[in-house]
């Protein structure tokens, strides 16, 4: 009989000790395991479906394939439907050579065999692959204070701190053991004392800082911890628009990747500061002021990972994590307006945009399409990092507006700006 200091009840009592079979006994007592592993006082219901980390299909997976194909040989599946992360592979819409081809299938090579599993243990439909989980057009939408289980590290901040649902940074092995189940382990930001924050960031800016660096700033600054962001709302205002959203998630996507954040307070705008303010603060928070000088700090030193570092690119990269509906949209006229001023038609530059399945399909159907198609550059639904992982791909020229996949690659960061100058005009000079 197995002995667990966490209080069970005692449905999940039976569960462990084999009511329900070997298979749910383990995945049981896994995520009991690992709760008492963060002293978890308990085991919580699910609020919302899980979100897959674990997306791609890697030989390297096939231990947890093996446990999938057990649940799906047994007929357990997620308490709820669920989505997962973007695919690694679009060839209809990203080129790629016959080497680098060869080499994602070798890298990918259980990638249908893998989907197959999902959609027989609970994937919510075939598009539901994406990073950005609760896009509308997605739909795996938290409500605040909901109770989830997710591992994407993107998708945990924004859930926490713009929706005000409540998620730990889970693996992806346990967000799959928490679906089958139906419960958590109560710790860390499910709990209110958890979600206090650790930081006071105060935003010394003179204009809205680019949110990939000042993400970035914060990451490396606070780590694991939870920062309170002072002077932001000036700039973003004190309602959640589609703007500040897009804004939030950005931000949020590079504070979790150069830094390890789960959630992030802004004053005056995200729900639970809006609500309790400074009472976030913990006693004895430490400060961090942001200014225009830390911020041309924090870009400088990034290293420049590229051979040829004086060469020019030979890719670009936009939308990790993905894009929204919005930003398709302000995308294209960036692009045509920056190809208009340059007397150019297209791109010099391949230039990749990335975004949800069915953001993608809703903006293939509006005119902005067309119109993005027409400057030369390519809407995908893939991951970016995952396009990196193949070396004969790494090792192409890629600059991208993205910290998180400046973090997990070899690719350059570059603002917005200088960005579509060098897709324009076919090169950073």
């Amino acid at each position: 009989m197995v002995k667990v200091k966490m209080k069970l009840t005692p449905e999940e009592t039976d569960i462990l000790h084999g009511s329900q079979g070997e298979t749910l006994r383990k995945t049981m007592e896994t995520l009991v395991r690992y709760g008492e592993a963060y002293n978890a006082e308990c085991l919580i219901p699910l609020d919302g479906p899980i979100h897959m980390v674990c997306s791609f299909g890697m030989p390297t997976l096939r231990p947890l394939y093996k446990i999938m194909e057990q649940y799906v040989a047994e007929g357990i599946k997620t308490k709820l439907p669920f989505t997962a992360d973007p695919r690694p592979m679009d060839y209809e819409n990203v080129e790629v050579s016959e080497k680098e081809k060869q080499i994602f299938h070798q890298i990918y090579a259980d990638q249908d065999h893998y989907e197959g599993i999902l959609k027989k243990i609970g994937l919510k439909n075939n598009n539901a692959f994406s990073c950005a989980c609760y896009f509308d057009e997605v739909g795996n939408i938290p409500k605040r204070g909901d109770v989830l289980a997710w591992a994407e590290s993107s998708a945990v901040v924004y859930a926490n701190s713009v929706i005000g649902a409540r998620t730990n940074r889970t693996s992806g092995v346990m967000e799959l053991f928490s679906g089958i189940i139906g419960k958590t382990p109560k710790f860390g930001f499910l709990t209110d004392e958890g979600r206090k924050a650790d930081w006071i960031i105060e935003v010394r800016t003179a204009k809205i800082p680019r949110p990939q660096v000042l993400g970035s700033a914060i990451g490396m600054k606070v780590l694991e911890q939870v920062p309170y962001i002072k002077g932001l709302d000036k700039f973003l205002g004190t309602t959640l628009t589609s703007e500040a959203k897009d804004y939030l998630k950005d931000m949020g996507a590079a504070t979790a990747s150069n830094g390890a954040v789960g959630l992030y307070h802004v004053e005056n705008l995200t729900p639970e500061a809006k609500d309790y303010g400074e009472d976030l603060i913990r006693p004895g928070a430490k400060t961090y002021i942001i200014d225009d000088a830390e911020l041309e700090r924090v870009v400088n030193s990034y290293p420049i990972m590229w051979k040829e570092i004086d060469e020019p690119p030979q890719l670009a990269f936009i939308g990790c994590p993905h894009c929204s509906f919005v930003q398709l949209c302000e995308w294209t006229e960036t692009l045509e307006k920056a190809l208009k001023e340059e007397g150019k038609e297209k791109v010099a530059i391949p230039t990749l945009i990335s975004s949800a399945p069915d953001v993608c399909v809703k903006f293939e159907k509006t005119e902005y399409y067309p119109r993005l198609m027409a400057t030369g550059a390519h809407l995908t639904y893939i991951c970016p990092l995952m396009y990196m992982s193949n070396p004969l791909c790494s090792a192409k020229r890629v600059i991208t507006n993205s910290n998180k996949l400046r973090t997990y690659s070899v690719s350059r960061y570059v603002d917005d700006a200088d960005l579509v100058r060098a897709v324009v005009r076919g090169g950073l000079q």
